[in-house]
């Protein structure tokens, strides 16, 4: 064998044996069933800092993919977290993966939900004497539950990760604007009624997947919170990060939020889309990055949010 491919096929076993090593499946109990996840702690004695990594909107896991892709990013971030000195924590939101079985009826579920969750994850890594500190970083839609927990579990850091700076009624608006107009016409009303927190009785029944009278609490639930505001109360240093060919949030997004916060750091990554992976702004080019696993995490990204953790 090739010295080169020996040397390399060595390095790649034995990095494989330690991150083994390294993981631990961790659980905790709710009302309506068990969450799972996976804390990753490097090796040696005393103390580390731990990132909770919050995965963003849809039926997303542990390791940011679902039944339509596979990229591995969050599990990127661990491991990249891993090689510098940092624990981590990522877990299956109720209703996904492991945690399935924690999944309460749709009517029944809640935006605070998920922040209760993410506030008990954070407990119990605040209560375990290997760490030292408690970063909490949200993706996407879990950049907004990760600064609602991390203001509530006073954590020592928080990183937004792709979030966006509008609330999620003018974010919907956005989405359909481009449908024809006689679809706005029903729907524009529709999102106003549920921001002033009333439900709508009569549905057309083609917009149902959005609307339907289950989801309607939830939305209600979500609707009330703006990003810009809740990261303004947060009292602990802040990494926003963005890229620059994120085709679901903007730049503008992190420009919002850092407004509404001046004192945070500000990170935009050339060419980083919305599954942090190198990426043109060409839709299609772009998408095909949402389903490859051996696409590296951008590069840059890591060396700056370990920067922020380390140094700041």
């Amino acid at each position: 064998m090739n010295t080169r491919l020996l040397l390399f096929s060595l390095i790649f076993f034995t990095s494989t044996i330690l991150l083994a090593q390294a993981e631990e499946e961790i659980e905790i109990k709710t009302e309506t069933g068990t969450l799972n996840g996976t804390l990753i702690v490097p090796e040696g004695q005393g103390e580390f800092p731990v990132v909770l990594i919050i995965a963003g909107s849809g039926p997303t896991d542990r390791n940011g993919n679902n039944a339509m892709m596979t990229n591995n990013s969050l599990k990127m971030l661990a491991e990249g977290f891993l090689e510098n000195g940092i624990a981590s924590l990522r877990f299956d939101k109720r209703g996904i993966g492991a945690s399935a079985s924690a999944m309460t009826a749709e009517k029944d579920l809640r935006f605070e939900t998920y922040i209760e969750d993410a506030q008990a994850w954070s407990t119990q890594l605040k209560n375990d004497p290997r760490f030292d500190e408690l970063v909490i970083l949200g993706h996407s839609e879990g950049s907004l539950i990760g600064m609602i927990a991390a203001n509530g579990v006073k954590a020592d850091k928080f990183i937004s990760l792709a979030g966006v700076g509008r609330p999620a009624a003018d974010i919907l608006r956005e989405q359909l604007s481009p449908q024809p107009p006689a679809v706005t016409a029903m729907t524009d009303p529709i999102i106003t009624t549920l921001e002033q927190g009333q439900t709508v009785d009569s549905i057309n029944p083609m917009l149902n997947s959005l609307f339907r009278p289950s989801v309607q609490p939830y939305l209600i639930s979500w609707f009330k919170y703006n990003p810009a505001e809740e990261i303004a109360k947060l009292d602990c240093p802040v990494l926003v990060l963005q890229g620059t060919t994120d085709i679901q949030v903007k730049v503008k997004d992190a420009e919002m939020l850092v407004s509404a916060k001046p004192e945070a750091k500000k990170v935009i990554i050339d060419g980083m889309n919305h599954v942090l992976k190198e990426a043109p702004m060409d839709r299609m080019e772009n998408i095909e990055s949402y389903n490859n696993p051996t696409l590296p995490l951008m590069s840059g990204l890591i060396e700056a949010i370990v920067s922020f953790i380390m140094v700041e």
